[in-house]
């Protein structure tokens, strides 16, 4: 996220925030760490997947916290698969 002029302080607000809209989106249960984790991981996991298709969503903030709220859905469901 440092390359697109976003720092660290951004990216976990960022993260945070798109954390918390999919773990609201996906009807999960968990804390302010896992969610700020979640939103971070899940953008660059969402950007890495979208680039794979040719889509790219800018390194505008909005753009990394759309990816960070389709990583996190996504992680957000790869973890319920593995617990039940």
């Amino acid at each position: 996220m440092e390359d697109a002029g976003v720092g660290w302080i951004a990216a976990i607000i960022i993260g945070g925030i798109a954390g918390w809209l999919a773990e609201k989106f996906m009807k999960s249960s968990m804390g302010l760490l896992m969610n700020i984790i979640l939103g971070i991981v899940g953008a660059i996991v969402a950007n890495a997947l979208l680039s794979v298709f040719g889509i790219a969503l800018g390194g505008t903030w909005i753009g990394y916290l759309i990816a960070g709220f389709i990583g996190a859905c996504i992680l957000i469901a790869i973890a319920r698969m593995f617990r039940r």
